[in-house]
């Protein structure tokens, strides 16, 4: 039977994971300028950092209930926290191009200045 530490636990692992695919995705998507690097980035650097964050919070901190099975296990922890994260920064946060971002200005104009 499944604890109500471990229902906390998947819920810590489901929240964190979610919250870095999102930051990931946007990440991406401000930092390349190609529609389809942020897309490969995504698809591939995000389930990795995913995995690494699953194998220590759910082995090393033994978060989490026994899921089953490997299948399920990446699932629910890699590919629902990828699909929700991308979906938060693709549908409610504005596109990149749609914020307006101060203008930097030249390290060499400030070194004349002083």
């Amino acid at each position: 039977m499944v604890s109500v530490a471990d229902i906390v636990g998947l819920l810590v692992i489901l929240g964190v994971n979610s919250a870095v695919a999102a930051l990931m995705t946007r990440f991406f998507r401000v930092r390349l300028k190609t529609r389809w690097g942020s897309v490969i980035y995504t698809v591939l650097l995000t389930p990795l950092v995913l995995l690494v964050l699953t194998l220590i919070f759910g082995g090393v901190l033994g978060l989490g209930p026994d899921l089953g099975g490997e299948m399920t296990l990446i699932g629910v922890t890699i590919v629902l926290p990828t699909t929700l994260g991308v979906a938060f920064d693709y549908f409610w946060m504005p596109s990149p191009d749609e914020v307006d971002v101060p203008q930097r200005q030249s390290t060499q104009r400030s070194r004349r200045e002083l």
